[in-house]
């Protein structure tokens, strides 16, 4: 019986070749790029999850300040880790984890730099509450000694190839010794940290500058430098051990008191979809990504529901000659169940095909490393949830309505699908280009923002510039600065302490005349030397500029925002305070933006202090860049032989903080385009079928002088009417949809009128040429063919 149900299907395939083809397509490029976000989704889902204890380790973050200054830190000071496992009772263990090491290494005759990944200091215990795995070395005693490093598997390759590393000693900066005493596995791509080289924490203490009356790392409250993360005991509360570091905190240091200090527990698996502060991040993007990749599912198995249907009155008599020689209306069912899991195993087997061959290409786009592999039960889970239910949104409307015709009535021609069916088939295609219509409003919104970010002022100028971090040129910075200014692409050199793109670094340690006790305020400092300001052609709009000379060294220069939030009236030649340095407002700043536009301009304060400028910056001609760059070389080589040279544009530190966003905005316009094609796919399939009901209609009305132009508007009308209708559904669901999306930023673009329009004409064009292409060809049938039966 089911070999029978298989021959039968198969048959009723090969005889309607084109519509089979149209389903086909639609169902397999729908399951390929259904199956590709899902893929893309599911590995989003999943970074942190391979840790055994996952649902028990926490960040501990800060925030401090009040209202809109308050800011969310991922770092912490170094005591609270020590503190959470000696008086928090429900912390089991802790972690800190900070950057650390030298760009390079060498090792007997190689140099080599750390790696993508970079260096950090760890407690020993992180291999306690991470599940990294170590393949060689000691677990309890991963660091011997304070001049121990742990390095991944990759990088043990880089530097001693098949050579066992344990015992191997690198040399770092040309004077520390440093003896690898174990080997992790690579991180896992889903982790959210990641190195290339592990150091003991010791070193951390062990070089610790603090100053004032803090006597060590250990005891220094007010440097949050140190990303702490605490393994709680199971049916603990997070907020309860955040609270009690609170505590802790405030009882040992006064200033957090002022500056409203809590604490707070992320969960290491929000990590990747989060912000610091709690607030959707990444995952708003994974949800937006899941919803397209089911319309995309949805629409490709409306095409195959509206054909089967439409189709439904042609096989009326093959329903109803089954019935009356004894077929029954489960056997029916089961008939078009198969020839519908028939199309679906094709579909299935090209689309599997076309994952793995776009998975470079996708991977690519997406900035992911994701691997298609059949063995991986991760994958089999998205591909039988995906295929099982399309298979069944495909399948069960179809089987029922052509299960149902009663045989008489089928074999007299007066079956009727009925009002409810048209309904029912005219309400899909609707909420097919519904679905079509919101991506192409996404899309149109999407690319808005996105060139707004491109084309935005920023308050400064980072044309042409790049950047090069001073090393060993530090304390030749006058000479090399003479020597870049002679050369012919050179326009400008400047120092700073930070990149003007994104200024991470921020304190809430200031004073000034007048503060009011209860105001908390944080702010980001900038060290720069007198050159900056017109460097980057920043405007001062009150006082002066720094000059040069160590005239200024005691002097600040604040941003607006930094003035309007502290409330200073009349700031020129005021007191102010940083840290426990004190100082003289002298200017006022226009405000800037130095990090992300998805945040509004925070208060900063530049401080002339030439000897804590790490970074050196040079602006070229642009067509000068080549030489610009081969000069800054060689004067970089001229005092630091044994540092690699390199640099980066700001341009491309810029592009770097919109990287997933600009990611995600062509993944959204590719996936937008699929629908669409599905869509018109569909369309064609219902325009062929139309005109093949019509073809007597059609020749009758050419007979009696009717042009192609009449009939294909004739054609046309009602499906156009449709798509009409779906723009005016879609328009206020797309600008609710793309209004919560554009709420993460903070300067959003304002949506026109005129990208509804855009996106509704769009749609009403492509779905006139998808139709035409059929109504035409129909039109142009000899009307002799057509009319000859009769």
């Amino acid at each position: 019986m089911i070999k029978n149900y298989f021959k039968t299907a198969w048959r009723n395939i090969l005889r309607n070749k084109f519509y089979a083809l149209i389903n086909v397509i639609g169902l397999t490029v729908g399951l390929t790029f259904g199956l590709l976000i899902l893929l893309w989704v599911n590995d989003e889902f999943s970074f942190d999850t391979f840790n055994t204890k996952a649902d028990r380790i926490y960040r501990i973050n800060a925030q401090i300040g009040t209202g809109t200054s308050r800011q969310t830190w991922s770092g912490l000071p170094g005591p609270i880790a020590m503190h959470a496992i000696k008086d928090v009772p429900e912390v089991e263990n802790s972690v800190r984890i900070n950057s650390y090491g030298y760009p390079v290494y060498r090792y007997k005759d190689k140099l080599l730099s750390a790696g993508d990944h970079g260096a950090y200091v760890v407690d020993a215990s992180l291999f306690k509450v991470f599940d990294y795995k170590l393949l060689k070395g000691n677990i309890n005693n991963p660091f011997p000694d304070i001049h121990s490093i742990i390095i991944t598997e990759t990088t043990a390759k880089r530097f001693f190839g098949d050579e066992d590393p344990i015992g191997k000693v690198l040399l770092g900066n040309g004077k520390d010794n440093y003896t690898v005493t174990g080997v992790l596995a690579d991180f896992p791509e889903s982790s959210t940290f990641k190195a290339d080289m592990l150091f003991s924490f010791e070193l951390a203490k062990k070089n610790y500058q603090g100053g004032g009356y803090w006597k060590s790392l250990e005891q220094d409250w007010g440097d949050y430098f140190y990303d702490t993360y605490v393994l709680i005991k199971p049916g603990t509360s997070a907020k309860a051990v955040a609270d009690k570091l609170t505590a802790i905190h405030l009882a040992n240091q006064k200033e957090a008191v002022q500056a409203k200090l809590q604490y707070v527990a992320e969960p290491l698996l929000h990590l990747h979809l989060y912000n610091n502060d709690g607030t959707p991040a990444g995952l708003q993007t994974a949800k937006i990504f899941l919803i397209v990749a089911v319309l995309i599912l949805i629409i490709a198995c409306i095409n195959y529901v509206n054909l089967s249907t439409a189709r439904a009155m042609l096989r009326s008599k093959e329903v109803s000659v089954r019935k009356i020689i004894g077929a029954e209306r489960k056997q029916l069912f089961a008939q078009f169940i198969i020839e519908t899991t028939l199309f679906f195993v094709v579909a299935v087997m090209l689309s599997l095909i076309a994952v793995k061959s776009l998975m470079p290409v996708y991977n690519a786009i997406s900035g992911k490393e994701m691997q298609f592999d059949l063995l991986d039960a991760g994958i089999w889970k998205v591909i039988i949830l995906t295929v099982i239910g399309s298979l069944a949104a495909s399948s069960i409307y179809p089987a029922l309505l052509l299960s149902s015709f009663k045989p008489i009535n089928a074999l007299k021609g007066k079956v009727s699908l009925g009002v409810d069916n048209v309904l029912f088939r005219k309400g899909l295609v609707i909420t097919q280009f519904i679905f079509s219509i919101v991506l192409i409003i996404g899309t149109l919104i999407i690319r808005q923002q996105l060139k707004y970010i491109q084309d935005k002022d920023l308050g400064y100028d980072k044309s042409h510039v790049f950047g090069v971090d001073m090393g060993g040129i530090y304390g030749h910075y006058d000479a090399v600065r003479a020597e870049l200014m002679s050369q012919p692409g050179v326009v400008d050199v400047t120092r700073a302490g930070d990149n003007i793109v994104n200024i991470n670094n921020g304190t809430g340690d200031t004073d000034w005349d007048g503060k009011d006790s209860k105001r908390s305020f944080l702010i980001h400092p900038l060290n720069i030397d007198e050159t900056y300001i017109n460097f980057f052609k920043l405007r001062i709009v009150a006082g002066r500029a720094f000059m040069s000379g160590k005239a200024d060294s005691a002097n600040y220069i604040l941003n607006e925002t930094a003035v309007r939030e502290a409330g200073i009236k009349d700031p020129i030649g005021k007191l102010f305070s940083l840290h426990d340095k004190n100082g003289i407002i002298i200017g006022i700043v226009k405000d800037f933006h130095f990090a992300s536009l998805k945040q509004k301009i925070e208060p900063a304060i530049l401080c002339d202090a030439p000897q804590n400028c790490g970074t050196i910056f040079i602006k070229t001609t642009g067509m000068g860049a080549p030489q610009a760059t081969k000069a800054a070389e060689k004067a970089y080589k001229a005092y630091n032989p044994v540092v690699p040279y390199s640099y980066e544009f700001l341009d491309a530190n810029y592009d770097a903080l919109y990287k997933t966003d600009m990611r995600s905005g062509t993944l959204f316009s590719i996936f937008a385009g699929i629908a669409i094609f599905i869509s018109c796919l569909g369309l064609l399939g219902l325009a062929a079928y139309t005109a093949q009901v019509k073809v007597k209609e059609i020749g009758i009305r050419k007979v009696l002088g009717a042009s192609v132009t009449n009939i294909t508007a004739m054609l046309s009308a009602d499906f156009l009417k449709l798509v009409v209708l779906s723009i005016i559904i879609a328009t206020p669901i797309g600008w609710y949809a793309m209004q919560k999306w554009l709420q993460n930023y903070a300067y959003p673009v304002q949506m026109h009128w005129w990208v509804f329009a855009l996106a509704g004409t769009s749609a009403i064009v492509i779905a006139f040429v998808t139709i035409s292409f059929q109504a035409i060809k129909a039109a142009l049938v000899n009307p002799v063919r057509s009319l000859r039966s009769e």
